[in-house]
C-alpha cells in the first residue's frame, strides 16, 4: 500500500504567524508595523532571489518560496495585530481610560455572560460579559464609535443576551497586557435594555435552555452533564461530579470540542452516504449539518474553532486525505490566526491544534499497530485519546502541575458512550423545542450514556493516587515531553513485541562491544598514558592510572598433593 509523505511546507508558516501573533499582543502598534514592514521586505527579497537564480532543483527552488509565504503571511497577521493595538490606544475609549473617570455608556451585548469566580467575594456574584462599544458619554463629551471592552457587573447582569443594546454606568479600566479589548468597564450600575435585535446567540440560548428543562427529569449527574456534552452549557452540571471530571481530566468533555464536531460531522457523511448521495453532494449535506450544529449550540469562537478543528480531524481519521492532513490543519490555523491574532495566546487554541495534530500524526500509526483481531472502531478509540493526551500533557501539565495517571484510561472507557450522547442529544436538542414529548426517548439514551460517563468520573477520582503532583515550570514541562515518548515507545514495544525483543537484543549486542572495548579506549585516552611507546606500555600505564580497571584478584587454587 503506497503511503503520501508529509507535506511539511505550511510548517513554517504555521510558526511565524503564531510567533507574530502572540508577539503583537504585547507590544504597540509601532513595533507591530515595524514587523510587518520588515517580513514584506524579508519576503519580497526572498521571491527576488529565487527568480533570478532559478536553482535546478525544485526541492531547492521551493525553500525560499515557502519562507516567504510564512513572510508575507506573518506580515499579514502584524497588520492586524497594529490595527487591534491602535484602537486600544487612540481609539474612542483611551481618552476615559487614561482619565479613570465615571462615564455613561451604551454597549451591544456580543456574548453571553460567563460567571466569575473569585477567592474572597464578599459582594456577590460577578458575570463578564463581551460587548462592543455604540456611544459613551463622558465630562459631558458624547463619543461614538466601535471598540471591543469587557465589562464586569454584579446583579442583573447574568440577564442580558447577545444581540441586546444595554446602557449603563461605571468607570473604564485599562486592560491587562495580551487582552485583545480596548477597555475593562466596571459596571456600576445593572443594565438598562435599550434595544434589541435578532441574534442567532440569542436564539441558541433559548434552545439551551429548553433542552436542559426538558431533560431535567434525569438523575443530577446525567441531567447535568448530558447538556454540558451536546451543547457546552454547564449550568446545571453538580459541582462535585465537575471536580471529579477535572481530576480524572474529562473536562473537555463538557464543552463543545472537536471531538463532537467530527461526530456530528461524521454521522451526517454516514446518513448522505447511505441515502445514495455522491461524494461532492455529501460534503455539501454534511458541511450544512455542521453549520447547523454551530449555530444551535451558539455561533461563539469557541465553537467555530472546534468545527474547524473537527473538522481537520475527521479528514485525518478517515483517510481520503492521507499525508494531506497535516496541510489542512496548517492552513486551518493560519485563516483563525488571520482572522483573530488574539487567539495565539488562548490556551483552549493551543490545546485543540495540538490534540488535533496528535490524531493527525499519531493516531492512525498507533491504531495500525493493534493487532487486526480488535475491531477497528475499539483501536480507534484507544488510539485517539492516546495521541491527543501525548501531544496536550506538557501544556496541561505547565497549567496544573499534577499527573493523572487514570486520566487515559477513563478516557478510553468514557469515550465509548460519547459518541450517543452526542448523536442523541444532538437530535434531541430540536425536539425539545418543538415537541417535548417526542424528545424524551433520545434523551433517556443520550442520558443513561452521560449517566455511565458521570461514573466513570467519579469511580477513577475516587481511586488512590488519582492526582499526583508533578514539577512546575520548565523542569515540569521537559519530563512530561519524555514521560509521552517513553509511553509511545513502551506502546509501540507491547504491541511488538518480536520487533521490540530484536531491537533489545541488538542494543545488548552494542553494549557489549562497547564495554570490550572501553578498556582500550581509555589506554589510548591522552591524559592516561604512563609512558613508553608500546602498545603494552600504553595498556600497561593506563591501567596503573586507572586502578579500577585493573584485574581482580583470582581465587587461590590450592596445591596439588
Amino acid at each position: 500500500m503506497s503511503t503520501r509523505r508529509t507535506d511539511l511546507r505550511l510548517v513554517p508558516t504555521v510558526l511565524v504567524t503564531w510567533s507574530v501573533a502572540l508577539a503583537g499582543a504585547y507590544i504597540d502598534a509601532v513595533w507591530s508595523a515595524t514587523v510587518a514592514g520588515v517580513l514584506a521586505s524579508a519576503a519580497g527579497l526572498l521571491l527576488v532571489g529565487a527568480r533570478r537564480h532559478r536553482p535546478a532543483l525544485h526541492r531547492t527552488r521551493t525553500i525560499p518560496a515557502t519562507i516567504a509565504l510564512a513572510c508575507i503571511m506573518g506580515a499579514a497577521v502584524a497588520v492586524h495585530c497594529a490595527v487591534m493595538a491602535n484602537t486600544r490606544e487612540d481609539g474612542p475609549l483611551a481618552e476615559a481610560v487614561a482619565e479613570g473617570s465615571g462615564v455613561l455608556i451604551q454597549v451591544l451585548i456580543t456574548e453571553a455572560p460567563t460567571e466569575v469566580r473569585g477567592p474572597g467575594q464578599s459582594s456577590g456574584t460577578r458575570w463578564s460579559v463581551a460587548a462592543t462599544l455604540v456611544e459613551v458619554t463622558s465630562k459631558g463629551s458624547v463619543i461614538r464609535g466601535s471598540a471591543g471592552l469587557m465589562v464586569m457587573g454584579g446583579n442583573g447582569w447574568q440577564d442580558v443576551r447577545p444581540g441586546q443594546r444595554v446602557r449603563t454606568s461605571g468607570t473604564l479600566k485599562a486592560v491587562r497586557e495580551g487582552q485583545t479589548q480596548a477597555a475593562l468597564l466596571s459596571a456600576s450600575s445593572a443594565p438598562v435594555l435599550v434595544a434589541s435585535t435578532l441574534d442567532l446567540r440569542e436564539s441558541s440560548a433559548d434552545v439551551r435552555r429548553h433542552f436542559i428543562e426538558v431533560s431535567s427529569w434525569l438523575p443530577p449527574d446525567p441531567a447535568g452533564l448530558m447538556p454540558g456534552m451536546v451543547t457546552g452549557d454547564t449550568s446545571a452540571l453538580p459541582e462535585s461530579l465537575e471536580a471529579d471530571m477535572k481530576t480524572t481530566g474529562m473536562t473537555h468533555l463538557t464543552a463543545v470540542s472537536g471531538a463532537n464536531c467530527s461526530l456530528v460531522l461524521g454521522g451526517f457523511i454516514l446518513l448522505a452516504r447511505c441515502l445514495g448521495l455522491t461524494r461532492p453532494v455529501a460534503g455539501a449535506f454534511a458541511a450544512c449539518g455542521l453549520a447547523a450544529f454551530v449555530v444551535m449550540v451558539g455561533p461563539d469562537p469557541s465553537v467555530l474553532r472546534a468545527a474547524v478543528m473537527g473538522t481537520v480531524g475527521l479528514a485525518a481519521l478517515i483517510g481520503g486525505l492521507r499525508g494531506r492532513s497535516l496541510t489542512f490543519l496548517c492552513l486551518a490555523t493560519i485563516v483563525l490566526l488571520l482572522l483573530d491574532p488574539s487567539m495565539a495566546a488562548n490556551v483552549g487554541f493551543l490545546l485543540s491544534v495540538l490534540a488535533t495534530l496528535g490524531i493527525v500524526l499519531l493516531a492512525t500509526r498507533v491504531a495500525s499497530w493493534i493487532p487486526v483481531w480488535v475491531p477497528r472502531w475499539l483501536a480507534a478509540g484507544v488510539a485517539v485519546p492516546l495521541s491527543a493526551q501525548l501531544l496536550c500533557g506538557p501544556v496541561i501539565v505547565a497549567l496544573q502541575p499534577q499527573f493523572t495517571p487514570y486520566a487515559l484510561i477513563a478516557n478510553v472507557v468514557a469515550g465509548i458512550m460519547v459518541a450517543p450522547v452526542t448523536m442523541f442529544g444532538t437530535l434531541a436538542v430540536p425536539l425539545a423545542v418543538g415537541l417535548p414529548w417526542l424528545a424524551a426517548v433520545p434523551i433517556a439514551v443520550a442520558g443513561t450514556c452521560a449517566g455511565v460517563v458521570a461514573a466513570v468520573a467519579r469511580f477513577f477520582a475516587h481511586l488512590p493516587g488519582a492526582a499526583l503532583p508533578w514539577a512546575e515550570g520548565p523542569a515540569g514541562i521537559v519530563s512530561m515531553v519524555a514521560f509521552s515518548m517513553m509511553t509511545l515507545l513502551i506502546v509501540w514495544a507491547a504491541l511488538h513485541p518480536r520487533q521490540a525483543a530484536a531491537c533489545v537484543l541488538v542494543l545488548h549486542g552494542v553494549v557489549v562491544v562497547l564495554l570490550g572495548r572501553w578498556p582500550r579506549i581509555l589506554a589510548r585516552w591522552p591524559g592516561n598514558r604512563a609512558g613508553g611507546d608500546g602498545p603494552g606500555q600504553e595498556a600497561q600505564g593506563g591501567l596503573q592510572a586507572q586502578p579500577w580497571l585493573a584485574q581482580s584478584p583470582r581465587r587461590k587454587v590450592p596445591p596439588q598433593k
